[in-house]
């Protein structure tokens, strides 16, 4: 009897003891008072607390987990004034808050649009969050605002060259970047053969780059992932804005369909060099010119439900007077629910749809000759949310995609002649990841991501010999080959002070699709290729260490990161390799490759001074037996230094200047060391793989923005940028031929793409 009295006691006690800390939730959206729109990583932190804060997902919503009592609410956004409420916490509590844009003071200009000091209390590392307004302001190409050049500034990214969107990190390819816009991939982020990117800024909310080190949730590529988010369209007030450009123009159209529960977005952007080449009697039949248009409705049915639909169409155009032409374009399309079930749950379902093609026609009188390419997905997404206390944030999820892929069809006179028969496969991934606040000054992201890709029967597929000569072909159903990989992720961040931090993270990636290509920087007809049972999985890991300092309250960042990472299962093109083969597999070979290096990033974030120094020291190398004598050898993406300055200078509330400086080493390339005759024909010889280097690459840009007098439903601005401002001719091609005044000699050529680019732009708002 006593025994069951201490324990009815002891149980008593700790009813008591539980009932004393009771935990409840203050939970809800953040959204912009003046436009609607949720606002993604908005922190909320009760004042005067032990108790940690939280950030809004890509969503706006936030679960922060308090004790019973009373708390002043805190909620902050860069570029938003920050806004308390008292509450009386007594129970599980729905809190959404409108935050107000701040005045346009000069003393609020910011680099970056997260919370101050993220960079060193985050646990993931090798994350880069892009602002809309630093876009607005840098010099660029042709005076089009433009993501992908502004994410080529930053170190550990180089870029593909000249007027190029084609970009690489890490030492990865261009096809091991997972490029998203609203959950879709997007497979060749270039207009008009790379001097343009798929994304209008004027569509674009937030823009994330994780360089290797993404969580569990991102999958597919082993080298990065930009995460592009639309604008969802203002749902208090309708707005017109647009651009006015030297070559293409844009128009931007939002407004409420209900006004406070849904939201309409239409962007377009077209340019018009086809217009100027009409003026021109030997270039008026040809065509060179693309067009993209963006579109987002979102309803929100209550609280607990909201639907979001968006979608993506661009095309380029390229002829020559109706005897050659080319196009080429992306179609994406996105459904997403966000249903919450509780204070704590939060469920975000999606299904998307990607397609990528190019066609290329050539007609005479005597015949018509085209090539049809295309890769096709359904993806759908389902992830859970879970805030169970204020130290943990857990993320559960699946992803199946279905792919198709047409890497080459061939017609004369409509009758196909030849053709890469049509491949299918089934990717599908299980995950789980926790953001985890250990103790006070440790914390740490970890997670496991279960991949399997299925190789799916119904087109000829091949056996090899080790020569990679076919040896037979055979056609079933059902699931030719099947790969199962484990993609683990750690990352911790150990706080040694208030304003610096240091980081440790490991990851695993895997990647079943494939981009065969012979250039750094990509082109529209490259082809892409899944899994066969000849082609396995790419895989990387990398390890990564960092040390993170902020000083002058936040203003000044200052971040050194080094990286190592093992890849396998790399392909590249064997010599003398016929990349048009029907059976492109017997023209490849595979091995293995390692990228290492040290990234140095200087920011000042806040001041009528802003900008950021980025430097990038780094080797990529890779072994594939027959290529090099076995011996390693320079990846072409492989360059040892990267250099960039950017500044941008708020002269007065009106005018504002900025400028850009790069310096890059020439890329690892392929020359002949000599030559030979056969029958009177010369016979370049080559002998190292990437043996050689372009010459090094560096240019000046230049802009100035000038803001009108802002009026109550009407502003606009004018933006003046000089590309290339020191005329420098980098090498775009180097060509060898035979010298004119002496047969003996070989000569080498170098083309350049261009020297100056002036531009000039007329951007406006009608509120």
């Amino acid at each position: 009897m006593k025994r069951k009295f201490l324990s009815l006691v002891f149980l008593l006690y700790l009813a008591i003891l539980h009932l004393s800390s009771q935990i409840y939730t203050i939970s809800g959206y953040i959204t912009d008072k003046k436009t609607g729109e949720s606002i993604i990583g908005a922190v909320v932190f009760p004042l005067n607390s032990t108790s940690r804060g939280k950030s809004t997902n890509d969503y706006g919503f936030y679960s922060l987990n308090l004790p019973k009592g009373k708390y002043e609410i805190v909620v902050t956004y860069i570029g938003h004034q920050k806004q308390s409420i008292s509450v009386d916490l007594s129970e599980n509590r729905s809190l959404n808050v409108a935050l107000e844009e701040k005045s346009n003071s000069l003393q609020e200009i910011v680099v970056l649009g997260t919370k101050e000091d993220q960079n060193i209390r985050q646990s993931q590392m090798g994350v880069e969050k892009l602002n809309v307004e630093t876009i607005s302001k840098l010099p660029v190409i042709f005076g089009e605002r433009d993501i992908l050049k502004i994410i080529q500034l930053l170190p550990g990214v180089k870029s593909g060259g000249d007027g190029q969107s084609g970009f690489t990190v890490r030492g990865g390819s261009i096809d091991q970047n997972l490029i998203l816009l609203d959950d879709a991939p997007v497979y060749n982020a270039s207009h008009l053969l790379g001097f343009f990117s798929t994304f209008n800024s004027d569509a674009i909310k937030d823009v994330a780059l994780y360089k290797g080190t993404a969580p569990a949730q991102f999958g597919g590529r082993i080298s990065s992932v930009v995460d592009v988010k639309m604008n969802e369209g203002d749902n208090q007030n309708y707005g017109v804005s647009g651009g006015i450009g030297l070559i293409s123009s844009k128009l931007n159209v939002e407004g409420p369909i209900q006004e406070g529960k849904s939201s309409f977005l239409i962007s377009g952007r077209r340019t018009y060099a086809d217009v100027f080449l009409k003026l021109s009697d030997k270039f008026k039949d040809n065509s060179l010119y693309f067009y993209d248009f963006n579109t987002k409705f979102n309803y929100k049915f209550s609280d607990k439900d909201r639907l979001f639909v968006s979608g993506y169409f661009g095309r380029d155009v390229l002829g020559v007077g109706g005897r050659f032409g080319i196009d080429w374009g992306n179609t994406t399309a996105t459904v997403r629910w966000n249903h919450l079930f509780n204070s704590q749950l939060f469920s975000n379902t999606s299904l998307v749809f990607s397609n990528y093609d190019y066609n290329i026609n050539i007609t005479s009188p005597q015949l018509s000759f085209g090539v049809l390419s295309r890769i096709r997905d359904w993806n759908l997404k389902q992830e859970l949310q879970y805030f169970p206390d204020a130290n943990n944030e857990i993320k559960i999820g699946y992803n199946l995609i279905y792919h198709t892929i047409i890497p080459g069809r061939i017609t004369l006179n409509s009758s196909i002649i030849s053709k890469h028969e049509s491949k299918e496969g089934l990717e599908s991934a299980v995950y789980i990841s926790n953001d985890w606040q250990a103790i006070d000054n440790l914390k740490i992201n970890y997670g496991l991501r279960l991949s399997d890709f299925s190789v799916l029967g119904g087109s000829d597929y091949y056996n090899l010999d080790r020569f990679n000569i076919p040896i037979d072909t055979f056609n079933t159903d059902g699931i030719i080959k099947n790969y199962l990989n484990f993609e683990p992720r750690l990352s911790m961040s150990y706080l040694l002070n208030e304003s610096s931090s240091l980081k440790l993270a490991y990851t695993r990636n895997i990647q079943n699709m494939h981009l065969i290509s012979n250039s750094v920087s990509g082109s529209p007809t490259d082809k892409w290729i899944m899994n066969t049972n000849n082609v396995k999985p790419e895989m990387g890991d990398q390890f990564s260490i960092g040390s993170f300092f902020n000083f002058n309250e936040n203003m000044y960042e200052f971040s050194a990161e080094s990286y190592y990472k093992l890849m396998y299962n790399q392909i590249d093109y064997k010599d003398n390799a016929n990349d048009q083969s029907r059976i492109i597999e017997s023209e490849l070979l595979f091995g293995k490759g390692r990228a290492y290096g040290l990234e140095l990033l200087l920011k000042k974030n806040k001041g009528r001074l802003s900008g950021w120094l980025g430097y990038t020291l780094s080797r990529t190398e890779k072994q594939i037996e027959g290529i090099n004598n076995n011996s390693w050898y320079a990846a072409r993406q492989d360059r040892t230094h990267d250099l960039s300055i950017v500044s941008m200078y708020d002269i007065t509330k009106k005018w504002n200047v900025s400028a850009v400086w790069v310096y890059q080493t020439g890329n690892a390339v392929t020359f002949p060391s000599g030559k030979y005759e056969v029958y009177g024909k010369d016979i370049w010889l080559y002998t190292e793989r990437n043996g050689y280097r372009m010459p090094a690459y560096h240019r000046l840009d230049f802009g100035a923005t000038y803001k009108f007098k802002e009026r109550k439903t009407f502003n606009s601005e004018l933006s003046f940028s000089l590309f290339n401002v020191y005329g420098r001719e980098n090498a775009y091609t180097i060509s060898f031929q035979q010298s004119e005044s002496d047969p003996n000699k070989t000569v080498a050529i170098q083309t350049a793409l261009f020297r100056w680019i002036p531009s000039v732009s007329w951007n406006f708002k009608l509120k």
